[in-house]
C-alpha cells in the first residue's frame, strides 16, 4: 500500500505522514527534506539557490545518509527549497531516488508537494492536507518560536504566500491535488482529530478492498 500525502508548507501533512507510517508499519520519506538538503549545500558552497547549473550539481552530489532533518527545519532553508524545486534538472535528479523508494515492497509513505501527481501516481491512497495561510502561518511562527528563533508574523505569512505561489507557477509539475485525492483541511484541526481523518481515509480503502 502506497501512501501519497501532498500538501503546502505548515499543513501538517509531515505530521501526519510519519503518523500513518507509524500506524501501518510503513516506511517515510519526507521528500521535502530532499529539496532542502540540496537548497542547504548550495548555499554552503556560497551559491544562489536559483542558480540551475549549482543547484543540479548539488541535486547530483546529494549523500542521503549526511542528511541532518533538524538542521533542514530552518525556513532559510524551506525557502531555498522551493528555489531549487522549480528548476527541472533538480527534480530530474531527484526523481528516481523518491521512485524507488515508493516501489519499497509493502508499500510506503511518502510526503511532498508531487507525490500523488508525478513521483507515486499509481498510489491506493492519495490525500491532499490543505489549510489556510493564516493557520499556517500561525503554525509556522509557534514552530520558529519553540526553537529559539526570531520571527515575526507578518514576515512569516508573506513567506508562506509566496512560497504558495512560487509553487503552483513553475513550469514543471506545478503544485496541484492529484484529481484522485481526498482533501484534508487542518484549517481548524489539532493534531490528534487531523490524524484520526487521515486514519479514517486510508481505513475506508482497506476496507473496499477487503483490507488486504
Amino acid at each position: 500500500m502506497i501512501i501519497a500525502i501532498d500538501g503546502p508548507a505548515a499543513s501538517g501533512k509531515g505530521t501526519l505522514a510519519k503518523r500513518l507510517a507509524a500506524h501501518y508499519g510503513l516506511p517515510h520519506l519526507d521528500t521535502g527534506l530532499l529539496y532542502r538538503a540540496v537548497g542547504k549545500a548550495v548555499l554552503d558552497q556560497g551559491g544562489e539557490p536559483a542558480d540551475p547549473v549549482a543547484a543540479a550539481a548539488a541535486a547530483q552530489m546529494l549523500d542521503l545518509a549526511q542528511i541532518d532533518e533538524m538542521a533542514l527545519k530552518a525556513d532559510l532553508y524551506g525557502n531555498a527549497a522551493s528555489v531549487v524545486g522549480a528548476i527541472p534538472a533538480v527534480r530530474e535528479a531527484l526523481l528516481a531516488f523518491q521512485r524507488r523508494f515508493a516501489a519499497t515492497p509493502g508499500g510506503a509513505v511518502l510526503d511532498g508537494r508531487d507525490i500523488g501527481t508525478v513521483i507515486a501516481p499509481e498510489a491506493e491512497v492519495k490525500i491532499f492536507v490543505t489549510a489556510s495561510p493564516e493557520a499556517r502561518a500561525d503554525r509556522r511562527l509557534k514552530e520558529l518560536v519553540g526553537r529559539g528563533e526570531p520571527a515575526d508574523a507578518a514576515t512569516v505569512l508573506a513567506d508562506i504566500r509566496k512560497r504558495d505561489a512560487r509553487d503552483a507557477e513553475r513550469t514543471v509539475a506545478p503544485f496541484r491535488p492529484a484529481d484522485d485525492a481526498h482533501l484534508l483541511d487542518t484549517t481548524h484541526l489539532a493534531i490528534e482529530p487531523a490524524v484520526r481523518a487521515a486514519l479514517d481515509i486510508v481505513e475506508a480503502f482497506r476496507a473496499g478492498r477487503g483490507r488486504g
